[in-house]
């Protein structure tokens, strides 16, 4: 597995938010955008991050900064988990890992003894120009906004 590099192109691709309507990578072109993946919907970890994205959305907006979560959870499920934890911006459902692929976060996992794939949790900061500006790989879940924020603040 080998994520996507800084100053790499992002790749076009289309996929369906939680109301199940098109999002595609060309509508990033023109503002910074946010695109971190997730293991799970509704899972503690997931969950955590997600709120914390949710509580300085604020912040990240006068960044001019769009966030979208992506995870391999059906679109349905998408909708419970934005509608549970009041999140304010939109989920994208990457349910055969294509997109996980072309990003590169999708490959082998360990956890508690067990070696299987799945999606890694790495997030990307793209530019106005479709441009892979910053990767995060290296934050807790919860922590994960004050890192993109750290970032933005001094960049």
């Amino acid at each position: 597995m080998t994520p996507l590099a800084e100053g790499s192109k992002v790749p076009e691709f289309t996929l369906q938010n939680q109301h199940d309507e098109a999002v595609s990578s060309l509508s990033f072109v023109g503002q910074k955008t946010l695109f971190y993946f997730y293991p799970k919907a509704m899972t503690p970890g997931c969950t955590v991050q997600a709120q914390g994205l949710r509580d300085v959305m604020d912040q990240l907006m006068s960044k001019g900064v769009k966030v979208y979560g992506v995870s391999i959870d059906p679109v349905k499920r998408l909708g419970k988990f934005i509608e549970r934890d009041n999140l304010n911006f939109d989920l994208l459902s990457d349910e055969d890992h294509a997109v996980a692929d072309m990003f590169g976060v999708w490959g082998l996992k360990k956890f508690m003894g067990r070696e299987f794939d799945g999606l890694h949790r790495i997030s990307f900061l793209i530019d106005e120009n479709g441009m892979v500006e910053k990767v995060f790989d290296k934050f807790k879940t919860k922590n994960h906004h004050e890192v993109v924020l750290d970032y933005l603040n001094n960049a």
